[in-house]
């Protein structure tokens, strides 16, 4: 889904003129899929691994909310191999070209990192009160 935004730009003169941006809306799935589905999928996985360790074994939560983090941060750094692998086969590649894989190569870490934020919540309520 496309919207469009106007802005008023001023020239060198001091006019103003509106300009109209096209801006694409993303949605969560399409950024599930963009990130990489094996990535994307072996990080949900972990998700439901932490949420039934929750209820199972407590003691685990921490560490797999890590594990995800881990798993997250790898997928990032292969996703940057293949950027730099396609650079130096293509050669001259565009600064916005460039900028969108690096996008999509930082997707899997954003969800590994609320994936552990999850899992550090559920530490702080699982803890005993003082």
């Amino acid at each position: 889904m496309i919207s469009e935004e106007t802005y008023y730009v001023v020239d060198s003169l001091g006019v103003s003129h509106p300009e109209t941006i096209e801006r694409a809306r993303v949605t969560l799935p399409q950024l599930f899929v963009e990130g990489g589905l094996g990535w994307m999928i072996g990080i949900s996985l972990f998700l439901i691994a932490m949420l039934i360790a929750a209820w199972k074994a407590p003691r685990w939560v921490r560490e797999i909310g890590i594990g995800a983090l881990v798993f997250a941060i790898f997928g990032t750094l292969m996703g940057l191999l293949q950027i730099l692998n396609a650079m130096q086969m293509f050669g001259d590649v565009s600064p916005a070209v460039l900028c969108g894989g690096l996008k999509v190569t930082l997707i899997p870490t954003f969800y590994g990192f609320i994936v552990y934020f999850i899992s550090l919540i559920i530490r702080v309520i699982q803890k005993p009160r003082i």
